[in-house]
């Protein structure tokens, strides 16, 4: 049986908000609720300092907003049973969950443990999983949550890596792909990068059954400052990366590559002009599967679109303070950290991603 689409319709989604999401609708957002082509979530910054999980349409017009105990980085959605879940930003240590009946649930990390800002579900939707940091031991996790006992958190797996961030699973639920950073980090120093000068970047793949270790890209000793940081699925279950490099800025190196697993990782190569405009640093990556392409933004001010199939640059694009990308009905939709998102300007502050979570092809 094929895998559902990860876009949802909007039944489903109205139910997987639940009665309080429902209730705080105007009448103006249940009417762009009702006519949305495309609704995508996103974190906000509002004017006064308070965050918020904000609902946006395809026109890049408010629909609602969900308050928020913190910042929230990643976002995912149940590819089986639409629930919405938003991971807070490293060192958070709370998800907020949209099941799929009820109102929104937060979870939060257990002793010793923080988030790193992402996480995915399992294809069945029993399962959410979310990169964690074990500080003490210095080492990534995969904290598993269980869906079925209101997100208890029932064992954890080893990412075989320093700094997870990005965490993904294939559509066929056998492996989770752990985007292994390689920048060592503690809480007591904040966001400090405590080990620039012996990063040990790398991407995993871990049997999702047992946890063990199925293959292990290590990035080469030469690329040992570029971090592995956000990953996005393409056609046929190919795994993109993304990455950020911390080392010189007069260095160049490659900024983005893709896996399948049983092969080994490849870089794709940028134009010196389309690579020196990212300034070293993708901040988000994203697949439109339909039209087989693949985003990149930055917040150094470009946009980036591949073709998946190519790895071509097909248009490249100025947008200052780009931040979240996800895709569109044709293309991709972007948001901005001062304001814009689909083109539209709002007096807040968009966040580093965003998903889609209602599209037309539905």
């Amino acid at each position: 049986m094929p895998a559902r689409s990860a876009l949802i319709d909007r039944r489903s989604f109205v139910k997987a908000a639940g009665s309080l999401f429902l209730a705080g609708l105007s009448a103006p957002a249940a009417f762009a609720l009702e006519r949305a082509d495309a609704v995508y979530a996103t974190g906000i910054k509002t004017p006064d300092g308070r965050f918020a999980l904000a609902l946006m349409g395809e026109d890049g017009g408010f629909i609602s907003r969900i308050a928020l105990p913190d910042r929230i980085h990643g976002l995912t959605v149940s590819p089986a049973t639409d629930a919405v879940a938003a991971f807070a930003r490293r060192p958070g240590t709370f998800i907020l969950v949209l099941p799929p009946s009820g109102s929104e649930t937060i979870v939060n990390a257990v002793p010793d443990r923080h988030f790193y800002g992402h996480g995915a579900f399992s294809p069945d939707g029993r399962f959410l999983y979310a990169s964690e940091n074990d500080f003490e031991n210095r080492r990534g996790v995969i904290g598993i949550y269980d869906a079925r006992q209101d997100y208890i958190r029932i064992d954890e797996y080893s990412t075989y890596g320093i700094g997870p961030h990005d965490l993904s699973v294939t559509p066929d639920g056998r492996f989770l792909i752990a985007a292994n950073g390689g920048i060592e980090t503690h809480p007591d120093f904040g966001r400090t990068k405590l080990n620039l000068d012996h990063m040990e970047p790398s991407l995993a793949l871990i049997d999702a059954a047992n946890g063990a270790l199925v293959e292990k890209h290590a990035l080469p000793a030469a690329l040992s400052q570029l971090s592995t940081r956000h990953l996005a699925l393409g056609a046929e279950g190919r795994i993109w990366f993304a990455c950020q490099f911390e080392g010189p800025r007069n260095e160049t190196p490659p900024l983005v590559g893709h896996i399948a697993p049983g092969e080994a990782l490849s870089f794709t190569p940028l134009p010196e002009d389309v690579t020196i405009g990212l300034g070293n640093y993708v901040g988000a990556i994203a697949a439109n599967s339909r039209d087989g392409l693949i985003g990149l933004t930055s917040p150094k001010g470009l946009v980036v679109t591949l073709e998946e199939a190519t790895g071509r640059v097909i248009s490249t694009g100025k947008l200052e303070n780009a931040a979240g990308i996800a895709d569109a009905a044709h293309g991709f939709a972007v948001g901005t950290y001062d304001g814009l998102f689909a083109g539209s300007r709002h007096d807040v502050a968009f966040d580093q991603h965003a998903v889609r979570l209602i599209g037309n092809s539905v």
